[in-house]
């Protein structure tokens, strides 16, 4: 009996425990309803930058974020702002609600789980006390992808709209950002992406473990990838991209609610908000 409990301890400390690392070990992200709003944002189909329903999102976006509001980007597209009170400088936390223009692509990873979860980690700090925390804003980017016939190669040049517009604007005022891309994949597995800030994603990882997620969140580093972390990098900002590039449908038209995942958003939540609690 000694000899295979013993076996059975061995296999796990090489697997993972299932009460530690798995989803539900620690449950104050709502992950349903996170969900629930990724689904309603794929609901109203493509929603390219400055499209009739990009805007109409947008509106509702604003009114679920605390103290939400608009800011410019130039070209006539609006970014999605909110923000709870707290000390400078600040911590962003953020995603992009725009789609690739493309027929029929409705973004449920690329757009929608990004969007769904920053929404909801505001819904949950806004109840939160936070004596001596930082001022966090919530901002979902417009204009992360590039406009339609603007080839890949010129992506820096021609994406990252509202990203770009948001990190010049506020110049000096943030601290660290927080961005959440693809975190919907199912079976999650978010490795470090390689402009990410190490110690920023350390802390990260921290978080995962108390949270009891760590399996999604593997040690070992991913290729480097541009995004909307990348002008707050080149500011001198703190800044990591949660973003499981390991997604068969990238600007797929499959990127819909059959290839996403309410566990694996719920997964990436509790760690952020375990993030964040503990800034």
């Amino acid at each position: 009996m000694q000899l295979a409990l013993g076996g059975v301890l061995v296999y796990f400390a090489v697997a993972g425990f299932p009460f530690v690392g798995g989803a539900g070990a620690v449950d104050r992200f709502d992950g349903a309803r996170a969900f629930a709003l990724l689904r309603q944002q794929v609901e109203l189909g493509p929603r390219p930058a400055g499209s009739a329903a990009s805007r109409r999102l947008a509106e509702r976006l604003r009114r679920l974020l605390p103290g939400g509001r608009f800011e410019a980007v130039p070209g006539g597209l609006r970014n999605v702002v909110g923000r709870l009170p707290g000390r400078r400088p600040a911590v962003v936390v953020a995603a992009h609600y725009d789609t690739k223009d493309l027929p029929g692509f409705v973004g449920a990873n690329d757009g929608a789980g990004g969007t769904a979860a920053v929404v909801e980690l505001a819904r949950d700090l806004r109840g939160r006390r936070r004596p001596g925390g930082p001022e966090l804003r919530f901002v979902l980017f417009d204009g992360e992808e590039s406009p339609r016939g603007s080839p890949d190669s010129a992506f820096l040049r021609n994406g990252l709209r509202g990203s770009k517009a948001y990190a010049a604007a506020h110049r000096g005022e943030i601290g660290s950002l927080v961005l959440l891309d693809f975190v919907a994949n199912p079976h999650i597995r978010l490795r470090r992406e390689a402009r990410s800030d190490p110690g920023l994603w350390a802390a990260l990882r921290r978080a995962a473990a108390r949270a009891g997620v760590s399996r999604a969140f593997p040690p070992g580093t991913a290729p480097g990838v541009y995004d909307d972390h990348t002008p707050f990098a080149a500011a001198g900002v703190r800044a990591i991209d949660l973003i499981d590039f390991d997604y068969p449908c990238f600007h797929r038209p499959c990127d819909d609610l059959r290839h996403v995942s309410e566990r694996s958003l719920d997964q990436v939540g509790e760690a952020t908000l375990e993030l964040l609690r503990s800034l």
